[in-house]
């Protein structure tokens, strides 16, 4: 080293040493700096007399420059969770559907096969039904039937759905004509629909419109349900423009009441302006929060049954079914269109899953069921957006019925309401993984149990085992 950059060190050990201008903490501060020298490239490797050497450069390992400090690694970005979307629809999981449609069609007769009672008034002529039928009908799932043949359980109880037979709509309903308001108020009070509509042609059978027309016929539900929701909105908008004079811009209460205004403005627009029903509309999580709270008629999911003879059903052909399918792809894209037969349903209801593939065979439709009440029952508990977990074991096996993006407490509070308030975890394993490892031993030696908090969004299928605090 540099004589004169010893003694400059030296000179130094009571104050603070500068380097390249720049102040540091001297070692009588710091124990034991670790100090490099670093000499320029163009320095001559031995100093002369009349050119002596410059001083070297020292560095210090605990030395950070102002530049060095600006340039700190930021933490990585969390993550942006997706937002989820709210579900149209009352909040529950005891949901109901009601099947809906005109005078005669076949309502109640499909409703008493489909609930393998009587309760349904079918009659040949308009409003036998008056007060709405209620019945839990069994959701077919061959997951819970491989259950009970593993588990071999005491007691089996599988899905329901909750189906309401209601009266038959007309034209005018949303006057009052008919049974018009009590109709309406019947449906309100369901949470889906399933629309029959009437496709076969039967001389003994009266039509209340005159003839079997089932575009004529789902063109009178769809507007009768529009119009009547129209009535509504309009009661609403006219709520909000007598209370929009004294609200203000501060109170966080007085914008969301103007945001509520401004959503069933746009509700009201959905339906007279664009011609659409609710449930097809674009609306954000608050937007729908509102539509929710009015329980509007179009904002229920509409599952369309059409009702063919036993022939037409058969062969699958029928003259009024293209024109049905190009109707709901204009009117309501994305709605269900299921074809069956009420006719063939209640020659089948009576016998059993042997009889009724023998059945089937002999009208030439292979080795199936050739019954639809099983798609059809299925069909309408998912369009409420409806799934099930299981709960297994030697004494039961049970179905319990959820909405879709239920987290682990509260679909634990459907058994019990202190599984939701002491809920500590979840067990949980896939049906698919325990049909896959075939005993939940194996489901476990392969790691194939998790545990799950309260985040967990429960899948349909999963089979779960609940643990509760004191």
């Amino acid at each position: 080293m540099h004589p004169r950059a010893l003694s400059h060190i030296r000179g130094a050990s009571k104050a603070h040493l500068r380097v390249n201008n720049t102040p540091f903490l001297t070692p009588t501060s710091l124990s034991r700096p670790t100090l490099s020298l670093r000499v320029p490239s163009s320095s001559p490797a031995r100093a002369t007399a009349s050119a002596p050497a410059p001083l070297p450069v020292f560095s210090s390992s605990f030395h950070s420059s102002p530049l060095s400090l600006s340039k700190k690694k930021m933490p990585p970005k969390k993550k942006q969770e997706e937002v989820k979307k709210t579900l149209l629809g009352r909040p529950g999981n005891n949901l109901k559907i009601g099947i809906v449609g005109l005078p005669n069609v076949g309502k109640s007769s499909f409703f008493n096969t489909l609930s393998q009672t009587d309760l349904g008034k079918a009659a040949n002529f308009p409003y036998a039904t008056i007060d709405p039928e209620e019945a839990r009908i069994p959701v077919p799932d061959p997951r819970f039937d491989w259950l009970c043949e593993v588990y071999k359980p005491a007691s089996k109880v599988p899905a329901f759905l909750t189906c309401i037979d209601i009266a038959g709509l007309t034209a005018g309903a949303s006057t009052g004509a008919g049974l018009g308001n009590a109709f309406l108020s019947h449906v309100r009070a369901v949470d889906g629909i399933f629309q029959c509509v009437r496709a076969f042609d039967d001389a003994e059978v009266i039509h209340v419109e005159g003839d079997v027309d089932p575009l004529r016929d789902m063109q009178i539900i769809s507007t009768e349900l529009r119009l009547k929701d129209i009535e509504w909105v309009e009661k609403e908008l006219e709520k909000h423009k007598k209370t929009a004079r004294s609200l203000g811009n501060v109170s966080l209460a007085d914008k969301a009441k103007k945001e509520e205004a401004a959503t069933v403005e746009k509700i009201y627009k959905v339906l007279t302006e664009e011609n659409k029903d609710v449930r097809k509309g674009t609306w954000t999580n608050k937007e729908i929060e509102v539509i929710n709270s009015l329980t509007l008629l179009t904002a229920k999911p509409i599952t369309y049954l059409v009702n063919l003879s036993e022939r037409d059903f058969v062969r699958k052909k029928n003259k009024w079914l293209p024109k049905i399918k190009a109707w709901i792809d204009e009117n309501n894209p994305g709605d269900s269109l299921i074809p069956f037969s009420v006719a063939l349903e209640e020659r089948l209801v009576s016998m059993s899953d042997e009889e009724k593939i023998e059945e089937a065979e002999k009208l030439g439709m292979g080795k199936i069921n050739p019954s639809a009440l099983g798609k059809i029952t299925t069909a309408g508990y998912a369009s409420l957006d409806l799934i099930r977990y299981f709960t297994c074991g030697p004494d039961e096996v049970r179905a319990w019925t959820i909405r879709k993006g239920l987290k682990a407490p509260q679909a634990a509070g459907v058994i019990h309401s202190d599984f939701e308030n002491k809920f500590v975890c979840g067990e949980i394993m896939a049906f698919e993984d325990l049909k896959e490892f075939g005993s939940e031993a194996q489901v476990k030696a392969n790691g194939k149990l998790r545990q799950q908090g309260k985040p967990y969004e429960v899948q349909d299928g999963d089979i779960c085992y609940w643990k509760s605090g004191q």
